[in-house]
């Protein structure tokens, strides 16, 4: 009984040659081994295939790494970066196994043209970017409306972002992302609740007294805040309130837990010690809070008569000359009446 050789299956059909080189046995295999890898390495179509872009593949036919990167790009403003933006990002980076990241930034000029003031400027947006860890390339100066010929220079297979639509601002369309909605390259993100640029300067302008307060403390002058000379002396008297008040609160404190010390050594019910305690307190920071308000309504009273000093000082030389004025025209009779 003869031995049948076992079946092999190749990437590749061959010749008859190769397959009696197969059924002599392991010899014959090592050598087809070694003609198949040098075969397969100096094919053309394999160099064309690792170095040409391929059409753009359906998101189904992508098969991780037997498919070259997919070119997904992601535009935005991207001010005072945050995790809101890099889990877009991140969710961009991952639509297909392999994904090579493209993100677009707008530049200040489009930027203020078209949506208005940033905080941060286009050279530090863009190195923003380009420490995200999701980030293949950064594409600076990026256009608000994306274009065929945009998509072509850059290679992009598809464009990612949130499914809302963004009006177009130069007029062109009713969507900045119409156009590759309608060619069916378009991929949605989905937007982080709770956080975006808007959000963060909000917080800072609602408690923009705390801030610049704090800034005066380290030692910014009004100009670099720019903060009028009125408002600065303002903050500076809430700042002088606010450290008197912290310090009463200590000394409040510390009262309170010398009493404390005081009612265990002399034995009192605890129930007792609490209601006396409160009436202490409340009357102490009644007198203290009487006290605070008459001493902040003198200072601010000194304030406006130390701004409406120079004011004054104008205006007495006018109404001097009025006063004269009106006199010489009382002692001045009518000719009827001399007469």
């Amino acid at each position: 009984m003869t031995r049948r050789p076992k079946k092999r299956f190749l990437a590749v059909p061959r010749s008859e040659e190769d397959i009696e080189l197969l059924e002599e046995g392991e010899e014959g295999e090592e050598e087809l081994e070694g003609e198949e890898e040098e075969e397969f390495v100096k094919t053309p179509d394999a160099v064309a295939l690792r170095y040409e872009p391929l059409p753009s593949p359906a998101p189904e036919q992508c098969n991780g790494a037997e498919q070259l990167p997919i070119r997904v790009y992601a535009d935005g403003i991207y001010d005072l970066f945050h995790f809101g933006h890099a889990r877009a990002l991140e969710q961009a980076k991952k639509l297909f196994p392999n994904t090579y990241l493209l993100v677009g930034c707008c530049s200040d000029a489009l930027t203020h043209k078209y949506k208005g003031k940033t905080v941060m400027y286009e050279a530090e947006r863009y190195e923003s970017l380009r420490h995200c860890k999701w980030v293949d390339e950064v594409i600076p100066d990026a256009p608000w409306v994306i274009t065929q010929e945009f998509l072509d220079k850059h290679r992009i297979d598809y464009v990612a972002h949130d499914a809302l639509p963004y009006a177009d601002a130069t007029g062109s369309g009713k969507d900045v992302y119409e156009f590759v909605k309608k060619a069916g390259r378009f991929r949605e993100t989905n937007r982080t609740d709770g956080v975006s640029t808007s959000d963060l300067i909000m917080r800072i302008i609602k408690d923009y007294n705390e801030y610049v307060m704090r800034n005066l403390a380290r030692g910014y002058t009004r100009k670099e805040l720019g903060v009028s000379y009125v408002k600065e002396k303002q903050l500076r008297v809430n700042m002088g309130i606010s450290k008197l008040k912290q310090k009463v609160k200590e000394q409040q404190d510390r009262v309170g837990r010398k009493l404390d010390i005081v009612a265990r050594r002399a034995g009192l019910q605890q129930c007792a010690w609490v209601e006396n305690a409160d009436r202490w307190v409340s009357g102490f920071l009644e007198k203290f809070e009487e006290s605070c308000h008459f001493m902040e309504k003198a200072i601010k009273t000194q304030l406006q008569k130390g701004l409406l000093r120079p004011q004054l000082k104008r205006q007495r030389p006018n109404k001097l000359l009025a006063n004269r004025e009106s006199s010489v025209l009382i002692t001045k009779k009518p000719a009827s009446a001399m007469t």
